[in-house]
């Protein structure tokens, strides 16, 4: 421990990353919270916090970057901030600009391209030998041609910088293509063109010190997010066989992509593809964050491993030039299951087995985590919860299109 304790800045947009922040504090160290001031009275660990600034969002939700760093200059006339901690996948790039402007240690603003640039990242991978559906950017029409002559479709239409798959866009052929890419008229530059590859999508969740990966659970989704987000399905993912193929292989490709891209420490979600066509495993994205949609949780009841604190005290390990040992993760099976809900807040009595470890608490939305010692067990109940859900619970919501803006 130093003499004096560590200032941490976390910033975000959203209200997340609660379990991070309370980590940091019972290390002893100071935090300090950069976030919207519509979050002002969400349920922050406030006895956690030192401080907390607020920023004013425009109408696209975004921050002032003069503004947030015009703030941060007043600030730190009297405060050093030894790492400034982005908590969610929107922030990543501006935590990086602010590192480097403020010249402040950590990830900057080329290496965050690899973990929130979609076209970054599929340079990057193709670069590396990594595995990706082909794809081609769609800033020259000549260059649009020659893919479209190449390859077959459909295609996939997705933006550089959006979460999820928020945005994306399924096309069938080159006149769909181009009436496509038309409507994006000037906002064209800010998406990319990839071949759509059917298949079982994945993500590997987990921590990396010093470019080494700590931790890493292999999920798989049962319905993909391009999906969910675009017909209003119910969303659901379980842990995946230990030591099967799927175990086996993901994790080897997850270790490349990993170092490849620069991620020295910290968490990550990743997410791949098993082609149907080939049955070869594909890169998709990657961050350098928690994965969202309460996958931590899964990850949590399935290995007894808190990515959030985890990430804290690999954090605090780095700024301290100390060790950091990850604890021993436990192989039990976890499965989450999530909707939106008809309901403001749904009773979720009906649902009573003992696997259940987790229930989310979040209007109009349902969802249960479940642990056990058995996949097979796993998948039957998240089957059961998916036929009640879908019968007396779901409701859904037309998908959101949302156009890059630089």
């Amino acid at each position: 421990m130093s003499s004096s304790p560590l200032h941490i800045l976390c910033i975000s947009r959203f209200y997340k990353g609660q379990d991070f922040l309370r980590a940091v504090h019972k290390q002893g160290h100071m935090v300090f919270l950069l976030t919207s001031s519509k979050l002002r009275n969400e349920g922050w660990p406030w006895d956690a916090i030192t401080d907390t600034y607020y920023m004013e969002e425009d109408s696209e939700g975004r921050w002032t970057m003069d503004h947030v760093i015009a703030g941060l200059a007043y600030f730190m006339r009297t405060l050093t901030f030894d790492a400034l901690v982005a908590l969610d996948d929107y922030d990543v790039e501006k935590v990086a600009h602010l590192r480097e402007h403020f010249r402040i240690p950590g990830m900057g603003e080329t290496t965050s391209r690899y973990f929130r640039d979609k076209l970054a990242m599929r340079i990057k991978a193709a670069e590396e030998g990594i595995p990706v559906p082909p794809f081609t950017p769609i800033f020259n029409d000549n260059e649009v041609n020659k893919f479209l002559k190449k390859v077959s479709g459909p295609y996939m239409i997705k933006p550089r910088s959006a979460a999820s798959a928020f945005g994306i866009s399924k096309v069938y052929n080159e006149q769909e293509v181009w009436a496509k890419l038309n409507e994006l008229s000037h906002n064209r530059h800010g998406y990319l063109l990839e071949k759509f590859a059917p298949g079982d999508v994945y993500h590997v969740d987990g921590l990396t010190y010093f470019n080494e990966v700590k931790f890493a659970r292999v999920s798989q989704y049962l319905d993909t997010p391009f999906t969910i987000s675009h017909g209003g399905g119910i969303f659901r993912s379980v842990t995946v066989p230990f030591n099967s193929k799927d175990d086996k292989e993901l994790r080897k490709l997850n270790e490349k992509v990993v170092a490849s891209f620069g991620l020295k420490h910290g968490a990550y979600h990743s997410e791949y593809i098993k082609n149907k066509e080939d049955s070869k495993y594909y890169f998709l994205e990657t961050s350098s964050r928690v994965g969202g949609a309460n996958l931590a949780e899964m990850v949590e009841a399935s290995s007894g491993i808190n990515l959030w604190a985890e990430w804290a005290k690999i954090e605090i390990a780095v700024l301290l030039n100390q060790e950091y040992k990850t604890p021993k993760a436990e192989k039990n099976y976890g499965g989450i299951v999530v909707s939106l809900s008809r309901y403001l807040n749904p009773d979720m009595s009906l649902f009573k087995d003992p696997e259940i470890v987790w229930r989310m608490r979040k209007d109009w939305h349902i969802g249960l985590i479940t642990k056990s010692d058995s996949q097979e067990r796993i998948l039957t109940l998240l089957e059961k919860y998916t036929r009640l859900i879908s019968k007396e619970y779901h409701a859904s919501l037309p998908p959101k299109d949302t156009h890059y803006n630089p």
